[in-house]
């Protein structure tokens, strides 16, 4: 199964790891049980109120429910709309 995210923010982050742990018929709580943190970081989290959450802790909630992060080289420059009109029609 494909489970890359693109998001770009935490509270999107929370949101996806809320779907997958649903989908998996997981409760908050076992869910932080499994990942060795607290019912509320997952509560916060889910529902948009974690300000922050070091690396370490969400790596570990998202292996829970299948989940990793990746990071992606992020394109500086916006496209052109020649770049645009390539795109769409397939030509390199």
């Amino acid at each position: 199964m494909n489970n890359i995210l693109f998001v770009n923010s935490l509270t999107e982050i929370g949101k996806r790891i809320a779907s997958a742990r649903k989908e998996r018929r997981l409760t908050q709580t076992e869910l932080a049980s499994r990942a060795g943190v607290s019912r509320p970081t997952i509560d916060l989290l889910e529902n948009g109120r974690a300000s922050e959450i070091g690396y370490s802790k969400l790596a570990r909630i998202l292996a829970a429910v299948g989940l990793e992060l990746r990071l992606q080289t992020i394109e500086r420059e916006r496209p052109t709309l020649d770049d645009l009109l390539k795109e769409d029609s397939g030509d390199d």
